[in-house]
């Protein structure tokens, strides 16, 4: 296998992980009566644990301990696990316990339409035109998937809507703030730690060890673990690592599996009805994940170094 097609591999598969992910998490709310807190501390806790294991026998071990010795590095770590990864994923998952995993999916995914706003008006730069097809893209794509294409009625709960957008609002300060921390300590220490320190401030309202009110059984128990390792420990490891071998453009073009992998788990899966004119608004959300990053690998090839290393 060479290695673009390994690359190609691991996006995908983490892409199809995550997008089943939130299916799943759908059927431990809806079947087996879990809460969005508790299953983000859980989460979170979990999943930051057996990261940071396994960056204690990497090659960069040291950085495990030396991040959270220096006490503004401890500080963005404390930001980024609160208000960064806790805060993106249980608006995720009240958006999918309000409504249901495809939608939740497809309005976060609305993230890099707002992130590309955000830049543009930061550095007052005129859009390019598939920056603003993009955004026009998106835009429809959010009104055919929230009312069906009938302007006169939501075709799924307000709440769903409200919390999918604050998601994807969260996914920009998420995406954007841990630059420098990532670049100088790595991915799996940064991320390790912040899973653990956001779940640790989830606790505050659902604690991990306080496991009353859901349906424990077999299947509940095996959509955790599924949930936990390959939602999240596996499906991060497989992302972050295929940037070895391919672009970053690459990446968030095959990214776009997420959520289609989301839509079709929520619909053979979950039973949820999914009509033609939701089908076209998902495709049109897809289609501005790969516009976006084919615009962004452009800019990255022409704009200077220190321009993108401030970014």
């Amino acid at each position: 296998m060479s290695k673009r097609v390994r690359g190609f591999a691991m996006v995908i598969v983490a892409s199809v992980l995550w997008g089943i992910s939130g299916t799943v998490a759908q059927a431990l709310f809806q079947r087996y009566h879990f809460t969005a807190e508790w299953l983000t501390s859980a989460r979170l806790v979990f999943s930051g644990i057996i990261l940071l294991v396994v960056s204690l026998v990497g090659e960069k071990r040291q950085n495990v301990w030396q991040i959270v010795r220096l006490k503004g590095e401890l500080f963005k770590l404390v930001v980024f696990g609160i208000l960064g990864l806790m805060a993106v994923q249980y608006t995720y998952f009240l958006s999918i316990k309000e409504g249901n995993a495809a939608t939740a999916t497809l309005l976060q995914y609305l993230g890099p339409v707002f992130m590309t706003v955000f830049l543009v008006l930061r550095y007052r730069q005129l859009p390019t035109a598939r920056q603003v097809m993009a955004v026009l893209l998106a835009l429809l794509g959010t009104f055919l998937l929230i009312t069906n294409g009938n302007p006169g009625k939501l075709s799924i709960a307000p709440g769903a809507v409200f919390w999918g957008v604050v998601s994807a609002l969260v996914w920009v300060f998420y995406t954007l703030y841990p630059v420098r921390l990532l670049a100088s300590w790595g991915a799996t220490a940064v991320l390790g730690w912040g899973m653990l320190i956001g779940g640790i401030g989830m606790s505050l309202a659902a604690q991990p060890w306080q496991a009353t009110g859901q349906i424990w059984s077999l299947p509940s128990v095996m959509a955790l673990l599924f949930n936990i390792l390959f939602g999240t420990v596996i499906a991060f490891y497989l992302y972050l690592d295929s940037m070895r071998f391919i672009k970053p453009s690459e990446t968030g073009v095959l990214a776009s599996v997420e959520p289609l992998a989301a839509v079709v788990a929520t619909v053979v899966w979950m039973h949820v009805p999914f009509g033609v004119f939701e089908w076209i608004g998902a495709l049109c959300i897809m289609g501005t994940v790969m516009l976006l990053a084919a615009s962004g690998e452009k800019k990255k090839a022409e704009a200077p170094l220190e321009q993108h290393a401030q970014l």
